[in-house]
């Protein structure tokens, strides 16, 4: 795990970022190892459900019950059978437990059919339930159980969980309110392995111990919040072919830290780039006071903000670092026609462009942005009103030689995708990803775990962030962020990875000691230095803690 980082790509072992798998992705590694590598199945099994073992005793160990037993809620797939070999384990050192088959002990798959028998031969309490036992009773078991272990359906779950499996997951639900600890394997039981969704109903886990992989569910709301603390077990399948790009990827702090742009100590403002906010409209000049604060705060060396004239009443919040360039306005003070030369002008002598905070979406403006984006020979960032004048017009952007930053919300994603939030909310990879074919640009596809797409298919999922950047501004923010980082030269990917992932550090530093009421953006602006400050020493004292032999159990997404 030592490996230097390769911003360019992500691969397994690779220092600060993991490949995401799909279903079928892990599905396709695990034929390949058996069949190709010629590992047995049941060897495979065998590890998987040794991997069960330590968390399983150190959560019965935090619970108030750890005197009650642990037992293993098995399906009647793979899934189970890896519940099969834990409680085999733990039943040979003694510890209570007990297997119960939820299904056709007839219908197991091979591997799960023979650890099944194993628990018989090796007198392992076992028992059958049939899934749509109304009689059963889930909530008295539970109640007299230390853990959990929910080994009932693994990736390959497509239907939603219903009927019987219904009432069991809720009580699973009910019996972890009152103290059971749940540990879930692979997956947690009802969790989309591909988009993070809910089928139905879907187990809330203490802990998750997930196969070789992280899946792209646990990385994706709401199944991160349902997976608990999640660990990967290395148990010997076969990693993905280094030539093929991972479905997607998340970089956690030695991740985030390589990607900081390099600031020689002889460099100079002109070194670090100067950014042009294009941003806001009467009532409206806080974005575009908050994107230029906060692409001075992420290292830009110059800025000029250009605004429509008769404004500066309204700038008055405008760090005086900031230049500006009043530009022709409407009657209703927005950007005017009349102002596309001057804005070339302004242009021309700039290394980005930041577009679209606080702009309105009157006629002119919209018709303005839309010349515009066809003449602009830089690289470009587009937000709020910026994306609201593109709806229709997205293959325009394919024309441009700079790079595109696109940097949607759901619902704005929504308008350019003609579709609704809540599809995109739905598959969010799948969203970001449609976005950026259709515009030829890198897509930031903000949200509760912000997704970044580019055209050629790689994709990041942000794991920073949460509900305390649900004010307003904060977008704006991190527009200004994309845009010093493109001023310092960064590609577009890098550029936008690491911008969602440091704005959302640091409105995670900033509830960490204050919950998550109440922040404001220009404070989140005002925290960005000191918190690359703290990712880069975060990442150097997990580099100089890092234990060499850590290969088998690794923490997700890691410090």
């Amino acid at each position: 795990m030592e490996n230097p980082v390769d911003t360019s790509e992500c691969a397994i072992g690779q220092q600060g970022c993991w490949p995401l798998v799909t279903a079928a992705e892990m599905q396709a590694l695990d034929r390949r190892t058996i069949d190709e590598g010629g590992v047995p199945g049941a060897v495979l099994m065998e590890n998987a459900g040794r991997s069960l073992i330590r968390p399983a005793l150190e959560l019965r160990a935090s619970s108030s019950r750890s005197n009650d037993p642990i037992r293993a809620l098995c399906g009647g797939g793979n899934n189970g059978g890896d519940g099969f070999v834990l409680a085999r384990h733990l039943h040979l050192e003694g510890i209570s437990t007990e297997a119960l088959l939820v299904g056709d002990p007839r219908r197991l798959p091979r591997d799960a059919a023979l650890n099944w028998a194993l628990l018989e031969t090796l007198a392992v309490p076992r028992r059958v339930v049939e899934p749509n036992d109304d009689a059963f009773d889930w909530a008295g078991l539970l109640a007299a159980t230390s853990v959990g272990v929910d080994a009932l359906f693994g990736t390959g779950l497509k239907r939603e969980i219903q009927g019987g499996w219904a009432r069991l997951v809720a009580a699973v639900t009910a019996a972890r309110r009152d103290g059971l600890r749940v540990l879930s394997v692979d997956i947690p039981s009802g969790v989309a392995a591909n988009t993070g969704g809910i089928l139905g109903e879907a187990i809330v886990a203490d802990r998750t111990v997930t196969i070789s992989l992280p899946k792209v569910g646990l990385a994706l709301e709401p199944g991160a919040s349902h997976g608990g603390r999640v660990d990967v077990a290395r148990i010997g399948i076969m990693d993905p072919d280094p030539e093929r790009r991972p479905s997607a990827e998340l970089w956690n702090v030695l991740g985030a830290a390589a990607r900081f742009p390099e600031r020689p100590r002889t460099g100079h403002k002109g070194r670090f780039g100067h950014v042009l906010v294009m941003a806001g409209s009467t009532g409206m000049t806080g974005a575009s006071v908050l994107a230029s604060r906060a692409t001075l705060r992420a290292g830009a060396g110059l800025v000029t903000l250009a605004h429509p004239a008769g404004l500066d009443a309204e700038l008055g919040g405008l760090p005086a670092e900031v230049m500006t360039a009043p530009v022709a306005a409407t009657p209703d003070g927005g950007f005017a026609r009349s102002g596309e030369k001057a804005v070339e002008e302004l242009v021309s002598s700039r290394d980005v462009v930041a577009l679209g905070p606080g702009l309105g979406r009157g006629a002119e403006v919209v018709d303005l942005v839309r010349r515009l984006i066809r003449v602009v020979e830089r690289p470009l960032v587009v937000d709020a009103d910026g994306l609201n004048a593109l709806t229709g017009q997205l293959p325009r952007l394919r024309e441009r030689e700079q790079p595109t930053v696109l940097t949607p919300h759901p619902g704005e994603a929504a308008r350019l995708l003609d579709t609704t939030a809540g599809e995109v909310n739905a598959d969010r990879l799948g969203a970001a990803r449609a976005l950026s074919a259709e515009s030829g640009a890198t897509v930031v596809l903000k949200g509760a775990r912000t997704v970044v797409a580019e055209p050629l298919g790689r994709a990041l999922v942000v794991s920073t962030g949460g509900p305390q950047l649900a004010t307003a501004g904060t977008g704006d923010v991190l527009t200004g962020v994309v845009a010093a980082l493109l001023a310092a030269e960064l590609g577009a990917f890098d550029a936008a990875g690491l911008a969602a992932w440091w704005h959302g550090a640091a409105a995670d530093r900033w509830a960490a000691g204050r919950g998550e009421l109440g922040l404001l953006a220009s404070e989140l602006a005002d925290a960005l230095p000191e918190t690359a400050h703290w990712i880069r020493l975060e990442a150097e004292a997990v580099r100089s803690r890092r234990e060499p032999g850590e290969i088998l159990e690794l923490r997700f997404p890691g410090p």
